[in-house]
């Protein structure tokens, strides 16, 4: 059941369909293969051997869910992990980035996949011992958020193991913790300054404002795709010249119009500034400087006035997505709003209709040239049609920074029959054009080749980042069941020492009876055979143990015995005793009371029987060898029968 990123299994997208529909989960941007490695690792202990298998599992048993979410979030942390970076930010980037800042004026932090705090505390400590415990928490805010409920709420306890805490500087232990009846407890005065809440970073509204943002070994699980997307939410949350910090299998090699790097080994970048579109438009206006006269206010609306009077239909849409401009064709063709401006341009009608539009922006942007939509048909009366030719032009200004886009719908119906006859001459052009063409095909060969070669280089590039990212997902996996197998271990060790003093209570107990002890099975079998039994009937316990007591060589009358064993298994009676003559190992006769009671489990069945064997003196007074049954009124104050050889 393995999978790889780029592959997908039917059986597994289903179940992926389903976590999402009915917990809320959507693990549909992960890499393939990780996720399908710790699910499949949870099926196994399960002993399911198919996804949908699996998926009828989840169906009956809803607590699966949680273990399963548990297996898939993987809960790697600790305090100052990869420790370099957070003695940098401590050392450089937050005192830099606080000389920025008034004195009394917030700073704002970010702990993306906080999972169980200890990275949102170590950000909170690295402040604190720049700015002072005071200045911390008056005027730092660190938002922890992660997806996984469980880990969040442990994190809002701020309580952690003696081996939680092994990594961090115990100059840092003794002024930010405190030790509280065998747990380590976080500063509670500085605790307030963390806000915990869950946040899916791949759906969810970014965090805004942010200064410093922390996002470690995070995006590694994600694929390609997700991971873009997430960028862009990050990139838009951090403040302008904000800081970014991920984890060490995390490059951003390929996303240099987002982020720069600040320390590439420590995977520290800082945010890349991009004028918005609104701004660019309005700069583009501003021609002047000081107060305006009369004509330069006239002259700085020149521009909008033209453009909102502009015979075509025209609209802007912005790199982020929103509606930046309409004007007033456009508005009455497709019936847009003033209100319209600045939502997202694809919940728009306009969108997809008279033609897609967002693929076609997205090609404008990839391609950086115009792309054309011809004869696209447009209702604009009862039964009347118009057809227009749409242009989706990308926008850039001098440095070619990417602004957004500019979409403009030309009326073409008077000239469509026109259009057919160049159309007509353009592929007679065309046949023409071929001989041309074959002329520059050892060009276009050649530059294909070297193009090729720099794709597989791209390529091999992206494989080798992959293969990093994934074999720290594993790496962290391992770590995860290594932590497992530790606290099993530890319960295992804890359970045996309680054993073995449960087992010396048991050899006190058993020493104390003053006569011999043994504890049957129910196949009367011997479990328990005391010294006492020994010395009675000159039988070691190792030759005793596992063996039915009536074929043991001793000296008690072997009907009788088995008659008293039974009833005591059937639970007819409780405190069954009798005495009888035996022979001890000497071969003396002796006299010996006998008592009997079942020991029974939790459910009131027996599971053995209890019998202990007092010796009484010696022959005198024979029993006939029958049973006898005492009763609480037949017996003495001391439970023996009265008249026998110890009544004197």
């Amino acid at each position: 059941m393995e999978e790889k990123d780029g592959e997908q299994v039917p059986e597994l997208e289903t179940l992926l369909d389903y976590l999402r529909g009915n917990r809320g989960f959507d693990f549909t941007g992960y890499r393939r293969a990780g996720l399908g490695r710790r699910i499949t690792k949870r099926m196994q202990s399960l002993g399911c051997r198919s996804y949908p298998e699996y998926q009828d599992y989840l169906e009956v048993h809803p607590n699966e869910f949680a273990e399963l979410f548990n297996t898939i979030l993987i809960n790697v942390t600790s305090f100052f992990r990869d420790e370099a970076p957070w003695w940098h930010l401590r050392d450089e980037v937050v005192p830099a980035l606080a000389g920025e800042k008034h004195d009394d004026e917030p700073i704002r932090l970010w702990s993306a996949g906080c999972a169980s705090g200890q990275e949102a505390y170590s950000l909170l400590m690295v402040m604190a011992e720049v700015l002072g415990i005071e200045q911390a928490r008056d005027r730092v805010k660190v938002y922890a958020t992660d997806v996984d409920e469980e880990a969040l709420e442990q994190a809002r306890q701020a309580r952690y193991t003696a081996r939680d805490i092994e990594s961090v500087p115990p100059e840092l232990l003794d002024r930010y913790f405190q030790n509280v009846r065998g747990e380590w407890v976080f500063n509670p005065e500085l605790r307030r300054a963390v806000i915990f809440g869950r946040h899916d970073l791949t759906k969810d509204a970014p965090i805004s404002r942010v200064d410093l943002l922390t996002c470690r070994n995070t995006l590694m699980y994600l694929n390609a795709e997700t991971q873009a997307h997430v960028l862009d939410r990050l990139h838009f949350g951090l403040s302008d010249g904000g800081v970014l910090l991920l984890g060490k299998a995390e490059m951003l090699l390929s996303h240099a119009s987002l982020f720069t790097p600040i320390d590439l080994q420590r995977r520290l970048f800082r945010k890349v500034v991009h004028a918005t579109l609104r701004e660019k438009l309005l700069s583009m206006t501003d021609t002047y400087t000081g107060e305006p006269s009369e004509r330069g206010r006239a002259s700085g609306r020149l521009p909008t006035v033209a453009f909102s009077a502009a015979p075509e239909a025209q609209v802007v849409v912005d790199v982020n997505g929103l509606l930046a401009a309409v004007n007033d064709r456009a508005r009455a063709l497709f019936r847009l709003a003033p209100s319209d401006l600045g939502r997202p341009f694809h919940d728009l009608e306009l969108s997809f209709r008279p033609v897609e539009l967002r693929s076609r922006i997205q090609q404008a942007y990839a391609e950086r040239r115009p792309s054309v939509v011809r004869d696209v048909e447009w209702p604009i009366a009862a039964g009347a049609l118009t057809h227009m030719d749409v242009t989706v032009q990308p926008l850039t200004d001098r440095d070619s920074k990417l602004l957004g886009a500019s979409v403009t719908f030309s009326d073409v119906s008077r000239y469509r029959q026109l259009r057919q006859e160049v159309e007509h001459a353009n592929r007679e052009l065309e046949t023409a054009y071929a001989e041309l063409q074959s002329t520059n095909e050892e060009l276009e060969t050649t530059n294909e080749e070297l193009q090729s070669t720099v794709e597989e280089l791209e390529t091999t590039n992206e494989e080798l980042q992959s293969t990093n990212e994934e074999l720290e997902t594993m790496n962290e996996e391992l770590q995860s069941t290594n932590e497992e197998l530790q606290t099993i271990n530890d319960e295992l060790s804890q359970r045996t020492g309680e054993l073995n003093q449960v087992n010396a209570y048991l050899e006190s107990i058993l020493a104390s009876f003053k006569g011999g002890v043994v504890v049957l099975d129910t196949d009367l079998r011997v479990q328990v055979w005391n010294h006492l039994s020994e010395d009675m009937w000159g039988v070691r316990p190792d030759e005793a143990q596992g063996e039915h007591f009536l074929n043991l060589d001793i000296g008690l009358p072997a009907r009788p015995m088995n008659e008293l064993l039974h009833l005591a298994l059937a639970g007819e009676r409780e405190n069954l005793e009798t005495t009888l003559d035996a022979v001890n190992r000497r071969g003396r006769p002796m006299r010996v009371r006998v008592a009997c009671n079942a020991l029974r489990g939790g459910d009131g069945q027996a599971r053995g029987v209890f019998v202990l064997m007092e010796p009484q003196g010696g022959a005198d007074g024979a029993d006939d060898g029958r049973l006898h049954l005492v009763s609480p009124d037949e017996a003495g104050s001391d439970g023996r029968p009265s008249g026998s050889p110890s009544d004197g």
